[in-house]
């Protein structure tokens, strides 16, 4: 089949390596011509493991090209995708300038394509509210007299695994009125639905628009809820890694998305909730366990900045309280393998260290480019971890790169002022770290070593 997918970035990308790996003859279309042009040599503008090596192999094959207008493919194409942004509004709803844009271009486009071809899918891949469909339908159709059906098609990628989640999907789901559309989908889907064993779920539009957001709040109330308990567990001296384990043994609760932590960042949660509650508001229905859940994400942001504080007894009204130390932090994306630095905990722990006076020395394998880029000079940039423990009060970690959880804790100790760390990701085990002569404060479990500074500079 012939494919358009409008927008080359996180979602654009990933669908059009998919589906020129399922054999369809794709064109990937963007407005960015210094994008493009970068994209024909093979350079992708995310890191995403694998994605530049399906990138060089399938243009070499001839099943993926780009350009930057849609008339370039729109008389041939079976199916367009919109996998364009839709960026927060102040009022917490999705922007859809970007999609109606894209909408309205190809309605213009579509004259084109001969009266008789077969209707043109046009699915929105975006993330979107529900009723998305019917203004895309509505803006076409006001610049075309040619055949089109819209379709709602949700993704459901998770960043630093996205090819395989598309390539391997537990489930597809389709939003569509009639049985061509969704013969189209399926062919297109076809090949990875029979490797992956995936379930085809076939509903209306509006049901599939919200199925994404439902989803995202459903594993976001999960990180929450965790998270939480953690927060209880340290004050009655339970461990979080004890509790997980137990509750997610129930079937019916399964383990996954129970990881405590330091609260969740990225692209896609914190947006969706907000457009989720902000639908919920507007139809009079509101979502109070949502509500709850975006709060305690915001309290758990400052996790390990209180802990920073209460072990330095930093208090208030003393101006600069750490001033004269400084801290090594790992990791700067919101979560391992992935350059995103959207909402970020660590860009959150940076802002409250520097207010209180410290030196930060920070390390992450792929997203240190675009935290240099909005937080310039305020941190310094070390090449490697062990680098950036150099001479540091405490090591900090925000990030789960498994790199950190192997580090040389005896070399890392050699760089820092005292064993003395501060893990938001739980990577070790406090009996261990306890019997190494560590300091060691985690997410959820108590305290190992000394519970307090003597006191401040």
């Amino acid at each position: 089949m012939h494919v358009l997918v409008i927008g080359s970035g996180y979602v654009g990308l990933v669908a059009a390596v998919g589906f020129a790996e399922a054999g369809h003859q794709v064109l990937g279309i963007d407005v960015d011509v210094a994008k493009i042009n970068k994209l024909k040599q093979g350079i992708s503008p995310i890191y995403e493991p694998g994605l530049e090596e399906w990138l060089a192999r399938h243009q070499a094959s001839g099943q993926l090209s780009f350009g930057t207008d849609p008339k370039e493919g729109i008389r041939e194409a079976d199916a367009a995708f919109i996998c364009v942004g839709t960026p927060q509004s102040e009022d917490g709803s999705a922007d859809l300038q970007y999609v109606l844009r894209v909408a309205t271009q190809l309605g213009q486009a579509m004259a084109l394509r001969p009266m008789d071809a077969s209707p043109l899918v046009v699915v929105d891949k975006s993330t979107v509210p529900v009723g998305t469909a019917a203004r895309v339908e509505a803006a076409i159709a006001a610049q075309t007299d040619r055949r089109f059906e819209v379709v709602s098609n949700p993704e459901f990628l998770r960043e630093g695994c996205a090819i395989d989640d598309f390539v391997r999907p537990d489930r597809v789901v389709v939003g569509c009125r009639s049985d061509h559309a969704e013969k189209v989908m399926k062919e297109l889907y076809g090949k990875f639905l029979a490797a992956s064993g995936g379930r085809w779920l076939r509903m209306d539009p509006a049901s599939a628009e919200l199925t994404k957001y439902a989803a995202n709040a459903m594993l976001a109330l999960r990180i929450s809820f965790i998270n939480e308990i953690a927060g209880l567990c340290e004050k009655v001296g339970a461990d979080v890694q004890c509790v997980r384990d137990g509750i997610g043994s129930d079937h019916r609760i399964g383990k996954y998305f129970l990881n405590p932590g330091p609260g969740f960042g990225g692209s896609c949660f914190p947006k969706d909730l907000q457009a989720l509650l902000k639908v919920g508001r507007e139809n009079a229905q509101p979502l109070r366990a949502l509500e709850a859940t975006v709060e305690a994400n915001r309290n758990q942001k400052q996790v390990l900045a209180l802990k920073v504080r209460k072990y330095f007894k930093c208090t208030a009204g003393t101006p600069a309280p750490l001033a004269g130390r400084r801290f090594a932090l790992w990791g700067l994306a919101f979560k391992a393998h992935t350059d995103d630095i959207r909402e970020a905990m660590a860009l959150e722990l940076i802002d409250a260290l520097t207010a209180l006076g410290a030196e930060v020395v920070v390390h992450d394998f792929e997203a240190m480019p675009n935290v240099r880029a909005k937080v310039g000079n305020r941190v310094r940039y070390a090449e490697d971890p062990l680098s950036a423990c150099d001479g540091a009060d405490a090591l900090l970690i925000a990030t789960e790169w498994p790199q950190y959880a192997q580090a040389d804790l005896r070399a890392v100790a050699g760089r820092l002022k005292a064993k003395l760390m501060f893990d938001g990701r739980n990577l070790f085990q406090p009996e261990a770290m306890k019997a190494d002569g560590w300091t060691y404060h985690s997410i959820g479990r108590s305290p190992v070593g000394p519970t307090g500074h003597p006191g401040t500079l």
